[in-house]
């Protein structure tokens, strides 16, 4: 599993950044890109949403918890305002070496639970009863039926 610090080493030297570079550039101090790297600090979720942000990926990816970059905002701004239908592609996913299988089939058996399906039912419906859910919801239905 890819951690938090690395993971921000990694965005990092994608931009061909400084650690002190990265630092000026969230307004944080000199040697906080180093610490936050290194493992010495971790950032505060303010911090991580900020670098995610900056570098344009989920916090969940910046974490290590997730292989896809997408941001929410945008996956969903893109779902709902796109003209035409959203295709689902999945990418073929790479082979997993051994340690990472175990941890797939964790997340599988984890996933498969009643109780986790409930939560994140929960989770997806307080979601959709926010104003920003509920605006994208109308956003759609006008689109469908503006199809008419």
């Amino acid at each position: 599993m890819v951690t938090l610090g690395q993971r921000i080493e990694e965005l990092r030297n994608e931009r061909g950044m400084s650690r002190p570079a990265l630092s000026a550039a969230l307004g944080l101090p000199k040697g906080a890109a180093e610490k936050f790297e290194t493992g010495r600090q971790t950032p505060t979720k303010e911090q991580q949403e900020k670098i995610a942000a900056y570098f344009g990926v989920s916090v969940f990816y910046l974490r290590g918890e997730s292989s896809d970059r997408t941001r929410q905002e945008d996956w969903m701004d893109a779902a709902a305002f796109r003209d035409e239908e959203p295709v689902f592609v999945p990418k073929p996913a790479p082979k997993p070496k051994a340690p990472e299988s175990i941890q797939g089939g964790m997340l599988d058996a984890m996933l498969a639970s009643k109780s986790v399906q409930e939560l994140l039912r929960g989770i997806v419906l307080d979601v959709l009863k926010s104003p920003e859910g509920q605006a994208v919801i109308a956003q759609a239905v006008r689109k469908e039926l503006g199809k008419k």
